[in-house]
């Protein structure tokens, strides 16, 4: 069949042609939003799940929500070592900037602009004093042009400042009876400082009502770092697990856009393709769009799937799994390849005890520590429950099986 008329699309965040299987997230998304919106109260929303599952895709949806419903939104994606104040101060610039052609006083606009330069340019003022980046620090502006507010959020204690700076914009976004939803991807890799400040004004905010959320996006140990910080946590969010499609919400990723195409699958040919990726959305996709391009017509038989997917793994190591092994040394690279040992018995990418992943490289466990923080730091692997460790990729045990062994 014509690869140029191919509807699937394997790529990191990019919306597939079907969003199937995440009606329930929508759904249950649209309800937060009017209920706040009546001024009721409500939780901000924590997604969880393994790489290649969607959740940057249901975030962008869910943005797309809030946006039909006229809210103020803005993204960010978290990393490493990174302070939360600039991105955090561009996405509610950004979250402003879509509310205020519905403000009837601009002055009213301006002035959450300017707590908003304040509590960013704090950032500045604190790289300088720090000796770090000093002169791009003092060239840095975040393109508000007004002045900075004085005495509102830039005390330079990132928990006070950050509730003051969302709940002067939350007041911005009730004064025209709306809402702010903050988006934020990567959940997992924001400073302990930061983590614990946005639970602190998560909570503020949810005590008094005020009409913003918080909509975080992360791997599955991103629960048990927000507990950490703040015992409350758990109640503070509402946490939703993101996981593989079931096989209906698979076959209709697979099917609904053939069908606009005019093209049809047997049932074998969806047998093996569900098999084959495991109903995980991204590999839902590449294995998809490997099938049509080696499809000669319709409809796709279960010999196509079988041709095409070699293809589809190759690309799937290289771009997948390879990238990411690449990152790790080759420290690393022994404490993982011991992880997929214990789990070939199940072949699942289930956890693993960290004490077996010791005993079977003839360690001692203190002696892995570095390699294994190291791995959790770099979002290869993490802990859920103590004791243990599992891969944030799925089928990522599998690859490392049929990789040659390190010499």
């Amino acid at each position: 069949m014509e690869p140029v008329r191919n509807p699937y699309a394997p790529g990191a965040g990019q919306r597939p042609p079907e969003l199937a299987g995440r009606d329930r997230e929508v759904d249950a998304f649209e309800i937060v939003l009017e209920r706040i919106s009546r001024g009721r109260p409500e939780r901000s929303l924590v997604l969880t799940g393994l790489r290649g599952v969607g959740k940057t895709v249901l975030l962008n949806t869910l943005r797309s929500e809030a946006i039909t419903r006229q809210w103020g939104t803005g993204k960010i994606e978290a990393r490493p070592d990174q302070s939360l104040r600039r991105p955090i101060a561009g996405a509610l610039h950004m979250a402003v900037r879509e509310l205020a052609p519905h403000v009837s006083d601009p002055s009213r606009v301006d002035e959450v602009l300017g707590v908003i330069k304040a509590f960013s340019v704090r950032s500045a003022d604190a790289a300088g004093k720090r000796g770090v980046a000093r002169s791009a620090a003092a060239r840095w502006q975040p393109g508000i042009d007004v002045p900075a507010a004085v005495g509102r959020a830039d005390s330079g204690d990132i928990e006070i400042d950050l509730v003051e700076l969302f709940t002067d914009a939350a007041a911005l976004a009730a004064s025209v009876a709306t809402g702010i939803a903050l988006f934020i991807d990567e959940m997992q890799d924001l400073g302990a400082a930061d983590v614990s400040a946005m639970c602190a004004a998560c909570h503020e905010l949810s005590q008094t009502g005020a009409p913003l959320i918080v909509v975080g996006a992360g791997l599955p140990h991103l629960p048990a770092l927000l507990s950490a910080s703040k015992s409350y946590s758990e109640r503070l969010f509402r946490y939703q697990r993101i996981d593989r499609l079931d096989r209906l919400a698979a076959d209709r990723a697979l099917v609904a856009p053939a069908a606009r195409e005019g093209v049809e699958f047997e049932a074998k040919a969806l047998d093996a393709l569900y098999e084959a990726s495991g109903g995980y959305p991204y590999f839902v996709q590449a294995y998809g769009k490997a099938t049509w391009d080696h499809a000669p017509r319709s409809p796709i038989t279960a010999a196509d799937v079988r041709v095409a997917a070699p293809e589809a793994e190759a690309e799937l190591a290289v771009g997948f799994f390879g990238s990411r092994y690449e990152r790790a040394t080759p420290a690393e690279r022994e404490y993982m390849r011991a992880m997929a040992g214990l789990d070939a018995a199940a072949d699942a990418d289930a956890p693993v005890p960290t004490a077996e992943v010791a005993r079977a490289l003839g360690r001692k466990p203190a002696s892995l520590s570095p390699a294994r923080d190291s791995l959790i730091k770099k979002g290869l692997i993490y802990s859920g429950e103590r004791g243990t460790v599992a891969f944030t990729v799925p089928h990522f045990a599998r690859y490392l099986r049929s990789q040659p062994p390190v010499e």
